[in-house]
């Protein structure tokens, strides 16, 4: 049958009710788990496990192996990757000292998208025809967008550090948890059940599918959290921040799920405390990127701080010299990815590394930032007309949108394959005349900040 078939949705009100609803997520989760697991031919349970059993243990247990897990790292890239092994070739740098001299990581050179982008097949310690793998996309808000290559066993992992992040906070299998995905226009309702019907089930998920973030598309968002009443919602924090608004000036505050998880986008202290109060839940906010992964999380609440998962890379923060505040630049150092080891990486990220008693945490966070377009008359945001580019147009390294002109110009880097006048026509058959289009080269970005900093929208 449809997806949308009638009987599907009664029994989506039917499993929103208790006890039903607590029922189906322990049927998913310790039931249904296990058999995708296997299926997939996964290992994310014992990895969990073993994360557990890791922070359990003192500080300085966890430094060293930290510390082990770097040097293995370096010993491998040097070793089978072509990029790595020319390097400390050059810098005669020997990866062996690193156990006994942290600090002589410091003789590398960072690693940059500009990097990962010119050295394509250097960076791979195998050919990818001879393994499985996962390829992941930056978002390119802090830089030209890449593609990154994970093994099995570095995604496993990473699926790992979600789910036990998520268990440090009380999201067990058994309590449901909700993303917010992007709307497509052309898309085609597919059958039930379908293979994302499954995996939806299993980690007891669900999505809301949108595409504005207006009072229509808020209205229809707050509809769909209280009739699931998810514990755990995951979305960027404008998205959750627009509802958090739209509710206060309709009704005050509203309770539709107890946790809101902040991931792809900064979330700044007045958004925090807005969507903690209006929405009434607990803002949990956490660090990742396609490049490596969840690596940060606020495990024991905000009052606990933004604690860095050593287990999973050595974490480091550069002074950026040009910025008149003193802000540092991120850097992490991944340990599980074996197949495009990232080593010294500059994320474009301002955060700054603080080694405490009980761990490494980040302070002074300043990361990516989405903004909100208006296309015809209708707010959407910047990663929904980001997924439109990749998904449904294609064939565009980069783009950008100035609000300066009406209506707004949309900056459009072609791939060096693409033709510019089918993406037009692609471009025209989703929005109309809501941009004007203009084709470019990556120098004729505009650029702002001190730092000469990439926005996808420029305002001023």
């Amino acid at each position: 049958m449809r997806a949308d078939h009638p009987l599907l949705r009664y029994a989506d009100r039917f499993f929103a009710h208790q006890p039903f609803r607590t029922l189906k997520g322990m049927v998913g989760g310790y039931i249904g788990y296990p058999i995708a697991e296997k299926q997939e031919k996964r290992s994310v349970t014992p990895k969990v496990q073993e994360l557990e059993r890791h922070y359990q243990l003192p500080m300085r247990e966890r430094r060293a192996i930290a510390t082990a897990r770097l040097r293995d790292m370096l010993e491998f890239a040097g070793a089978k990757v072509p990029y790595y092994r020319d390097l400390f070739r050059e810098l005669n740098f020997d990866p062996a000292r690193i156990a006994a001299e942290p600090a002589r990581l410091q003789e590398l050179p960072y690693l940059t998208k500009n990097i990962i982008r010119e050295q394509g097949d250097r960076l791979l310690s195998r050919p990818l025809s001879e393994l499985r793998h996962h390829a992941c996309k930056t978002g390119g808000s802090t830089g030209l967008a890449c593609t990154v290559f994970y093994d099995e066993e570095a995604a496993d992992y990473s699926s790992a550090v979600t789910r036990y992040a998520r268990r440090r906070i009380g999201k067990r299998s058994y309590r449901s948890e909700l993303h917010f995905a992007c709307r497509f226009p052309d898309a085609v309702v597919p059958q039930w059940p379908s293979r994302e019907d499954f995996k939806c089930f299993v980690n007891n998920r669900s999505n809301i599918f949108f595409d504005r973030i207006d009072d229509v598309g808020l209205e229809e968002i707050w509809q769909t959290l209280l009739l699931r009443r998810p514990f755990l919602v995951h979305a960027h924090p404008s998205t959750i921040y627009a509802l958090a608004c739209y509710i206060e000036r309709k009704q005050g505050t509203g309770s539709a799920f107890q946790v809101f998880e902040s991931s792809g986008e900064l979330l700044e202290p007045h958004m925090r405390n807005v969507i903690g109060r209006v929405l009434q839940c607990q803002v949990i906010d956490r660090y990742g990127l396609a490049e490596l992964g969840v690596m940060a999380y606020e495990v024991d609440g905000h009052e606990g701080g933004f604690k860095i998962f050593e287990s999973e890379g050595w974490a480091e923060s550069r002074l950026v010299s040009d910025n008149p505040d003193g802000a540092h630049e991120l850097v992490f150092t991944g340990f599980r990815n074996r197949l495009m080891p990232l080593i010294r990486y500059a994320t474009g990220d301002l955060a700054k590394v603080e080694e405490r008693r009980d761990g490494f945490f980040l302070t002074n966070v300043v990361g990516r930032i989405h903004d909100v377009v208006p296309i015809n008359g209708v707010a959407h945001p910047t990663h929904h007309i980001q997924d439109m580019l990749d998904h449904r147009v294609g064939g565009i390294q980069e783009f950008q949108i100035d609000l300066r002109t009406s209506p707004p110009t949309l900056r459009v880097v072609l791939e060096p394959w693409a033709n510019a006048d089918a993406t037009k026509g692609k471009l025209r058959a989703f929005w109309g005349e809501g941009f004007q289009v203009a084709f470019v080269g990556h120098d004729d970005f505009i650029r702002v900040g001190s730092r000469a900093k990439f926005r996808h929208v420029v305002t001023a």
